[in-house]
């Protein structure tokens, strides 16, 4: 259900999206790519990765990588957060 906890959210961080403070998805840069459809942040370490609808799917390989549970969106005006391990927003 959208708003309920989780207890992956405790202990991680709420980081405020800085507009201008990274210009894209941290892998896809060093790739040489720039056409990802939208951006996540992990909120246990802020690294910030491309979403599912983008042919790399870098912010959910960071979960898979690190085991960092919850990420937001880093899309202006957007604050919902996802739990991987609970697929489901918090």
């Amino acid at each position: 259900m959208v708003g309920m906890s989780c207890e992956h959210v405790i202990g991680v961080q709420d980081i405020e999206v800085v507009p201008g403070s990274t210009v894209g998805c941290e892998e896809c840069l060093e790739l040489g790519e720039s056409a990802w459809v939208h951006l996540r942040m992990c909120l246990s370490c802020g690294h910030v990765g491309c979403c599912d609808s983008s042919a790399h799917r870098h912010a959910t390989a960071h979960f898979q990588a690190t085991g960092h549970p919850v990420m937001r969106s880093f899309e202006p005006g957007e604050s919902w957060r996802w739990c991987y391990v609970d697929e489901r927003l918090v």
